[in-house]
């Protein structure tokens, strides 16, 4: 019978310190920090759009980022255009 000899080499592991140092991984909140910084805003439908939630998920995460100390405009453009958000100011810290 022949003999087959395998070599194990253990899994490497990267810690939190090394992620952070070689790349930085886009969250969904932080594209959508990035839109509503934007001097032009963003709308409902095209945050939710951009990040595939549905329009109720979009306004409690505009509501979460109210309570995280965010300040959010919201500019209702009239003439039947949908309403645009914008943060004004960011939390302190």
């Amino acid at each position: 019978m022949k003999t087959v000899s395998a070599e194990i080499t253990p899994k490497t592991t990267t810690t939190v310190k090394q992620r952070r140092t070689t790349g930085h991984k886009k969250t969904k909140k932080s594209v959508l920090v990035g839109m509503l910084s934007r001097k032009s805003g963003a709308d409902i439908a095209a945050i939710s759009n951009k990040l595939e939630w549905q329009p109720h998920t979009t306004r409690a995460a505009l509501s979460g980022l109210r309570k995280a100390g965010y300040q959010v405009l919201a500019e209702g453009a009239g003439n039947g255009k949908p309403t645009k958000y914008r943060i004004t100011a960011s939390p302190a810290g």
